[in-house]
């Protein structure tokens, strides 16, 4: 099964499936579990969410961890078996701002700041940078291709 992940989704699978999406100053993060063969990936747009009411909790970045955690561990797995991955977060808008972090940098914050709260342990990290990210996570092997998209010339 193919799955093209949109901004503010999540998706969850028992099932192989490659999950394909587009990571600007967005992050992605993926969990994995080997013994059972389970991914999980939510494509977040913020750093945190005013309420986790209503069906847009997906869209930030601290519900969005929350949930898919509640959801594999409901599958019966343990934090200590999941194996997760961040990515994203570029500064690709042209915004100079030096009295706060951009958005990017935000969003790679408060996943940071999830993880260490949850105590879950980081296995790779591609974060940062100026550049967007073309990447596909395959939830069977919790394998994540990454590609990174060329700036167009000013």
């Amino acid at each position: 099964m193919k799955v093209f992940l949109k901004p503010g989704e999540v998706f969850i699978s028992r099932e192989p499936a490659v999950v394909s999406t587009i990571l600007g100053s967005c992050v992605a993060i993926t969990i994995f579990n080997e013994r059972l063969k389970v991914g999980g990936i939510c494509h977040a747009l913020l750093p945190g969410s005013p309420s986790l009411q209503g069906a847009d909790y997906c869209r930030y970045v601290d519900s969005s961890i929350t949930y898919m955690l509640k959801k594999l561990e409901a599958m019966g797995i343990q934090r200590h078996e999941m194996e997760i991955k961040l990515l994203g977060g570029a500064d690709v808008l042209n915004i100079m701002d030096v009295t706060r972090p951009s958005v990017g940098q935000q969003n790679i914050e408060k996943a940071l700041e999830i993880m260490n709260t949850e105590k879950l342990a980081l296995t790779l990290s591609d974060v940062g940078g100026k550049t967007g990210r073309n990447i596909r996570f395959y939830t069977h092997t919790g394998t994540v291709l990454l590609k990174r998209i060329q700036r167009m010339p000013n």
